[in-house]
């Protein structure tokens, strides 16, 4: 049997979490937490995930997009330290880079209006953090490379599909014979 995990997107207003089903390979919404307060939304965190039987707590870590960490990255750090004290879980931070521009555009691209897509997009954002991290942790599991981060794993990934794809196409073989050959 699979672990079962919790996503977190944590956010000063509103908190979305994310809870993985049984086997701990798809991840869907699980609400959000309005707090405002840090210690407070941690302790609430960890009492849903004790609650809710999980065995690892996933959060969104706030990377810029040239990958540095910044002052909020700082508070999520702080953040994520209250909850696995509180919870007693190993907790991870997950690159949520553009996952909260990834869920206003498929709630806009769905019909969802601007009030409820307030509502639901920490939520979502959640649900996308989680999602990416099981699957990464999959991904990890099926090559054996489980000292792989995300980057690597995506150039892996992206590599062996550009073989298969042209293993598969014999235009490619085609377009790509005189390259080879010279």
């Amino acid at each position: 049997m699979k672990e079962k995990f919790l996503g977190v997107d944590f956010g000063d207003a509103r908190t979305g979490l994310a809870l993985s089903e049984a086997t701990g390979l798809l991840a869907v919404g699980a609400g959000c937490i309005r707090c405002g307060n840090l210690r407070k939304t941690a302790e609430q965190v960890a009492a849903f995930a004790k609650e809710q039987g999980v065995a690892r707590i996933i959060i969104g870590k706030p990377l810029n997009m040239n990958g540095t960490e910044g002052p909020r990255c700082e508070r999520v750090r702080a953040f994520a330290g209250i909850v696995e004290e509180e919870s007693g879980l190993p907790v991870e931070l997950f690159d949520e880079r553009l996952t909260t521009v990834s869920a206003h555009r498929f709630l806009s691209d769905t019909g969802v209006n601007s009030k409820k897509r307030k509502d639901s997009v920490d939520e979502l954002s959640a649900t996308l953090i989680l999602q990416n991290g099981v699957d990464v942790r999959a991904v990890q599991e099926v090559l054996g490379h489980e000292h792989l981060n995300t980057t690597e794993i995506y150039t892996h990934v992206d590599n062996e599909s550009l073989r298969i794809a042209a293993k598969a196409n014999p235009l490619s073989r085609i377009k790509n014979r005189g390259k080879n050959e010279k």
